[in-house]
């Protein structure tokens, strides 16, 4: 078994180009200098020749330096699943390659689509041990692209973590999630990942407005990572400019609200297809947000059309929904809508009972304590029995 975990990754094109300019490994290995062992190496995908050695290599191999880089990122996946590649180089540090860390990489991309539809509780122990995982790797680690690839998947993983962390602790946890979105900035910085690194700092801004109820540090984050996503993605400019705007609204400053409001809509008309941010961040965020700044600000009625909106179309992102949909409840009592917000408060509950999400939770809580003036009639006597149990099951 372990010779065929061995060869999980292959060089094909390479180690063709290899023989068709007249070379066998050993020949090759003494033209450049190098053991034949380190040329098997290279066409089984463990790593790469050093940079000093490619002019010569591509020489040899009668190639340009771009077309040489075009064969060593050529990797065939043969014979071993990709999780049995992982538990070879699991025990095997140093032979981390592309094909494991690939495996990393879909592992954390399946979970965080899960993220909407599971709870977190479900979710964390398993992303904390990929995660585990590839901080390991990393470390024993030896080629450059292979640590660069690794950078880019540790700095996604340390995010998804500190997210889900937050969660379990229904937001009370802020040392550990900001752990690990600083360990997510970093690996970003290294890796020169302005994507990533620009939503690991709008995560620690969450933090700050939502956790540490600070909306100065809040705007701060959020405004660093705007100015971090400018460089890359104007959809998680608008977005980061939303939680700006957030910020300014839970400080009362309407004027400055509605114009960062402006700003963020300008940014997500400037969203194209090929926006890496474009599938996750567009108008349901900007309704959903414009709702809660509006709530914020003391003017339920402005945030009651945009959450209606939101609600409707945020079926697939349940997380989200059940904030928004809490965040309508407190819209409708605030009017004095008893009907409609009793209607609102079981679709909310109902949403949070799936999710289990942090912020569903706390704002579903809010929304029961705002109750109370009418706290004898049976309908919220009624809430108050769900709302006892969903903190039972907690």
């Amino acid at each position: 078994m372990s010779e065929v975990i061995e060869v999980a990754g292959k060089r094909v094109k390479f180690a063709k180009r290899r023989k068709a300019a007249g070379f066998t490994q050993e020949q090759l290995a003494l033209y450049l200098g190098v053991e034949r062992s380190t040329v098997v190496r290279w066409e089984s995908a463990e790593n790469e020749p050093q940079a000093w050695l490619r002019p010569k290599l591509a020489r040899a191999l009668r190639v340009s330096a771009d077309e040489l880089q075009a064969l060593l990122d050529d990797i065939a996946v043969i014979q071993s699943e990709p999780g049995e590649r992982l538990a070879y180089v699991l025990q095997h540090p140093s032979s981390v390659d592309l094909v494991a860390v690939a495996h990393l990489h879909e592992r954390i991309r399946q979970l965080d689509e899960s993220y909407d539809t599971a709870t977190s509780t479900a979710l964390v122990g398993v992303a904390g041990h990929v995660h585990g995982q590839i901080t390991y790797l990393r470390q024993g680690a030896t080629g450059g692209r292979v640590r660069r690839a690794l950078g880019e998947v540790e700095a996604e993983s340390a995010t998804f973590m500190g997210q889900l962390v937050w969660d379990v602790s229904q937001r009370r946890d802020h040392d550990g999630p900001i752990k690990y979105f600083d360990q997510a900035v970093n690996a970003a910085r290294q890796v020169r990942d302005p994507l990533t690194e620009s939503y690991a700092v709008l995560r620690k801004s969450f933090v700050a407005l939502y956790g540490d109820k600070d909306p100065a540090k809040g705007l701060a984050l959020a405004d660093e990572a705007a100015e971090v996503a400018s460089l890359c993605s104007p959809a998680l400019t608008g977005l980061s400019l939303l939680h700006v705007a957030e910020g300014c609204a839970m400080a009362g400053d309407r004027k400055e609200t509605e114009a960062v409001l402006g700003k963020a809509e300008a940014q997500f008309d400037r969203v194209t297809p090929d926006d890496a941010a474009a599938d996750n961040f567009g108008p349901n965020e900007f309704n959903r947000l414009a709702g809660s700044c509006f709530l914020s600000l003391g003017l339920p009625n402005l945030a009651e059309p945009l959450l209606r909106r939101t609600v409707s179309a945020l079926l697939t992102k349940k997380k989200s929904q059940s904030i928004a949909f809490g965040n309508l409840t407190l819209s409708l009592i605030r009017q004095g809508k008893r009907d409609e917000a009793q209607a609102a408060m079981h679709h909310t509950i109902d949403a949070v009972e799936l999710t289990r999400g942090g912020g569903g939770l706390n704002i579903v809580f809010q929304a029961g304590r705002e109750l109370r003036p009418w706290r004898s009639e049976p309908w919220v006597q009624e809430i108050n029995d769900r709302l006892l149990a969903l903190m039972a099951a907690i």
